[in-house]
């Protein structure tokens, strides 16, 4: 099968990369971009592993074709560290609240997250639950999870900052 070119932003840097017309983005971030904090688990769209932000959408990344990205704008879990090393909040809250077990699905977790708390900072219980029901762990219960989401979507007053 031929290849061609696909161009997108992925955690603010520009990429052009080759890719067969059915290669998935999972399998493009993952081999050809470098990006490995998303994880390949299912490949069929069920655990959410997989997840990354799409033109700000949160997207089951095996599920998506790499020629679809094109000219989007993507965020992995590589893309919430800050440049000069800084964990992003939810990561903080995620290493605080002790919602890591073996971790494989974390990336997952966080981008999903990330997705919710960029459209709404202050999400109810239901909407963490609903924005997280894609995503699978088998290891915390999803108590832990929920609780680092949650630490995550609370202001920050000058205080705790």
């Amino acid at each position: 099968m031929k290849s061609m070119v696909v161009s997108f932003n992925v955690n603010g840097e520009p990429r052009r990369i080759a890719v067969t017309p059915n290669r998935s983005l999972l399998d493009a971030l993952r081999s050809e971009a470098g990006l490995t904090g998303t994880k390949k688990g299912c490949d069929v769209g069920e655990c959410g592993s997989c997840t990354v932000i799409m033109n700000g959408r949160p997207v089951n990344a095996c599920l998506v074709l790499a020629v679809e990205a094109e000219g989007a704008e993507l965020t992995t879990v590589e893309g919430l560290q800050a440049a000069d090393g800084s964990l992003h909040r939810l990561q903080e809250a995620f290493i605080e609240c002790g919602a890591t077990q073996c971790g494989f699905c974390t990336p997952g977790f966080l981008m999903a997250a990330k997705a919710l708390l960029d459209e709404n900072p202050a999400p109810t219980a239901d909407e963490i639950r609903f924005a997280i029901a894609g995503n699978i762990c088998r290891c915390t219960g999803y108590t832990k999870i929920f609780e680092a989401i949650a630490q995550a979507a609370r202001p920050v007053t000058q205080e705790s900052a």
